[in-house]
């Protein structure tokens, strides 16, 4: 293992340490804090086809915030296809669990990523220039280059760190919200 892995891995292990103590009560406050934020900037008012995330457990819930504004907003989410995320419209009616135990949208729509306007992305952790480190399976640095959308990184406060180690196809996020920061990148 390099260094860099090695590094990205202690990371995941504190971060996932630090989710596990918070009570479920301060998991839907936060989100709620985080999708408020998220609400009131130009990125998300202005965009209308948004790619979203249906969360796991142990990341920040999109659940509620899907469901404020499924009838204003076009969501979609990804659905694994091999080592690739395909894009797909999401309506809660058409979801089954998908690959990695992921509530993933059903059906044969799939949306080219270039259509899309923004993506609310999912992660272990962010630094503020905008580096995110994922899972580590790198589903979503490949789709991030397929598209031009605006990309936001959504998390707890205590996902934002001091740095993450980049590496090449690595892709930043435009923007880092947390349920006390608003970070635009660029």
């Amino acid at each position: 293992m390099t260094e860099k892995t090695l590094e990205k891995n202690e990371i995941r292990r504190k971060i996932k340490n630090l989710r596990a103590v918070m009570s479920e009560a301060d998991k839907l406050f936060a989100a709620e804090e985080v999708f408020n934020r998220l609400e009131q900037t130009a990125a998300f008012l202005m965009a209308d086809r948004i790619m979203m995330y249906h969360s796991l457990p142990d990341e920040l819930s999109t659940h509620a915030f899907l469901k404020k504004w499924k009838n204003r907003k076009r969501f979609y989410l990804p659905r694994v296809n091999g080592v690739d995320l395909e894009v797909l419209p999401y309506e809660e009616s058409r979801l089954e669990l998908g690959n990695f135990h992921i509530e993933e949208p059903t059906g044969n729509e799939i949306t080219d990523p270039e259509e899309i306007e923004l993506v609310v992305v999912p992660a272990v952790a962010y630094d503020r220039r905008g580096r995110r480190l994922g899972r580590g399976k790198g589903f979503y640095d490949r789709f991030l280059k397929q598209t031009k959308a605006t990309k936001v990184g959504v998390g707890y406060e205590f996902q934002l760190i001091e740095e993450i180690p980049a590496e090449a196809h690595d892709v930043g996020m435009d923007m880092i919200v947390t349920q006390k920061t608003t970070i635009i990148i660029k």
